[in-house]
């Protein structure tokens, strides 16, 4: 049947789920954009809800059922069709049913509608799962995954409501116990099977051209989808789902297209993406999905440059009195109207330092003494904290001198590698402040982790080392609460020089630390408050609701490129000969337990 008229009776059904029962503004605005097109709103709560959040829902919508979170949202959509009830939702020209897994609406809602409107159909999605001839389920009747409608978002006419075989399906659909049989007796399965029997369906963003390309456009090509079939949402999954998932598919280039289309091209409020999954999502996944590294250029001004409006510092403590001058060198590519801090350990590396720092006679310099206690971490958080409520951006970094392996022209390179990444001329630092300046949800930015001789193994221990129990630990005791994972890697400054927003140290700073409780040398070489300081970093500008990545100055990035790849083939020839030639994903199965 088709509904080309104007007077449509529509009744929306919305699942909610979140595991703290927080109602993010994504969540309110996704339910006013289809407010605007049903004539009744209900939600179904799978779960606890916040006091806030049932007012939100209150707000928009004429209904609020809440419910134990039992059976997926399969069992939550048949909770409110029986709310409704099933011999009455024929009164109804369409019932929808959609779920809080989406961002949008990135068009309004009422330009499918009107489009489906014309289609003489029973039921309509917004998207289609291709045919996949297998069933990696092990639930799916056929044996394989049929062409269906995803269960995101499903549309059910009168005409197919009004009868005794969709009737029938509800009243006899099995109790779902798990994410499987979710999938396999309700999403894959119901398209096919009410095809069978003779009923008329179809998807607005239809996507028959992208058939040997994917099976999951949505997930696989968002941008096209979004772009090109004027798909009104985005999944939410995409931008934390496993990374290695992308990499079987393709070049993982997906999600930051579709996010920098979404930020240029549409209305759509990006910062609302950020909320929610800076507040719900592991830091590690978000960064491979969304590329948060940043090459920035040293010869050239990005596009985007402007002078800032930021109020800048930086913070150097000096403790080697032979480094003051290499870290003055850094120190003076400093834009004039940025102030800088050196603090010293003692009077009389403080002389040495002056010394040091004549060249910057003409600019605004403070020295303090800070004692020796806490390494860089101390003079930092206690000697400077005061800096946090002057200054929007703050660059910190220390000189570096590294005895404990040998040569000790490993640690100089590892200490390289993070002052070019930080100060390397004046051209990059402004252009590193305009970056900041142009992308407000910037919270840190510090140097890739070191990946040459000794350090290497650091990226293998996932950046934790043995300080996550430790990290963990002190997280709770400064109120940060934001997913960590010790199987996934902190976005995190190891070499404890950064650029950080800092606002987006308020929950670090808000501790007013003092130096008693910090270690006495000497400091042990893992466990300490030290180490946990400076993985707790990124985790705390999460909290605060900003993200961290990595940057790069372009002419350390080439050498950071040809690291890898030497390294990624040495590895790979020396796998290869023990699992033989394999993609990624089968090497990482065939050596899971090697």
């Amino acid at each position: 049947m088709k509904l080309d008229r104007y007077d449509i009776n529509r009744c929306a059904i919305f699942v909610f789920y979140d595991k703290d029962g927080i109602v993010d503004k994504y969540i309110t605005e996704l339910l006013k954009g289809m407010k605007k097109e049903v004539n009744r709103l209900i939600v179904v709560c799978n779960g606890e809800v916040c006091d806030e959040g049932l007012s939100s829902f209150n707000e928009v919508a004429d209904e609020v059922l809440v419910r134990p979170n039992e059976g997926y949202d399969i069992t939550a959509y048949k909770y409110g069709l029986n709310h409704v009830s099933l011999e009455k939702l024929s009164d109804y020209d369409e019932v929808i049913l959609f779920n809080s897994t989406l961002f949008g609406p990135i068009y309004p809602f009422s330009e499918m509608f009107s489009a489906m409107n014309k289609e003489d159909v029973d039921f309509w999605g917004m998207t289609t799962f291709h045919e996949v001839p297998f069933d990696p389920f092990g639930t799916i009747e056929y044996g394989y995954i049929p062409t269906h409608i995803q269960s995101f978002f499903m549309v059910f006419r009168q005409s197919l409501c009004k009868t005794d075989d969709f009737k029938s399906y509800w009243n006899n659909l099995p109790k779902i116990t798990n994410y499987n049989e979710a999938i396999g007796y309700f999403e894959t399965v119901f398209t096919k099977k009410f095809s069978d029997m003779g009923y008329k369906w179809k998807a607005y963003a239809d996507s028959t051209e992208l058939i040997g390309y994917t099976y999951d456009p949505l997930r696989d090509y968002p941008r096209y989808m979004i772009e090109k079939k004027r798909c009104p949402v985005m999944k939410k999954r995409s931008f934390f789902h496993d990374y290695g998932e992308a990499l079987s598919r393709s070049g993982g280039e997906a999600i930051r297209e579709v996010f920098d289309f979404l930020e240029q091209n549409t209305d759509y409020d990006t910062d609302m993406i950020w909320e929610t999954l800076l507040r719900l999502e592991n830091q590690a996944d978000l960064k491979k999905r969304m590329h948060s590294n940043f090459i920035v250029p040293s010869k050239v001004h990005i596009d985007s440059y402007r002078p800032s409006s930021l109020k800048c510092a930086l913070v150097i403590h000096i403790y080697y009195e032979e480094l003051a001058e290499f870290c003055a060198k850094y120190a003076k590519e400093m834009p004039e109207n940025c102030d800088i801090y050196v603090t010293v350990p003692s009077e009389a590396k403080l002389e040495v330092a002056k010394k040091a720092f004549l060249g910057l006679s003409d600019r605004n310099v403070e020295f303090r003494i800070v004692g020796n206690i806490g390494r860089d971490v101390a003079p930092f958080l206690v000697g400077c904290k005061d800096l946090i409520y002057k200054y929007d951006l703050i660059c910190k970094v220390h000189d570096k001198k590294v005895y404990q392996v040998v040569p000790m022209s490993i640690g100089a390179s590892w200490g390289y590698k993070c002052f070019e990444n930080t100060l390397k001329n004046r051209t990059f630092i402004e252009n590193v402040i305009s970056t900041f300046e142009n992308d407000d949800k910037l919270g840190m930015l510090a140097p890739p982790v070191p990946n040459h001789a000794p350090y290497y193994p650091t990226t293998g221990k996932g950046e934790w080392g043995e300080n996550f129990k430790v990290t963990k630990e002190l997280a709770e005791e400064l109120g940060i609460h934001v997913n960590m994972d010790e199987s996934k890697e902190p976005v995190a400054p190891l070499g404890s020089m950064f650029w950080v927003r800092t606002k987006a140290l308020k929950a670090m700073f808000d501790h007013d630390w003092q130096y008693d409780e910090f270690p006495k040398e000497p400091i042990d070489t893992d466990a300490t408050v030290l180490h946990a300081l400076e993985r707790l970093y990124p985790f705390c500008v999460q909290h605060e609701g900003y993200y961290s990545g990595w940057l790069m100055v372009d002419t350390y990035a080439r050498i950071e490129l040809t690291n890898w790849k030497f390294i990624n083939d040495k590895l790979i020839r020396a796998l290869f000969k023990k699992t033989g030639v394999c993609n990624f994903r089968e090497l990482i199965e065939r050596t899971r337990n090697l």
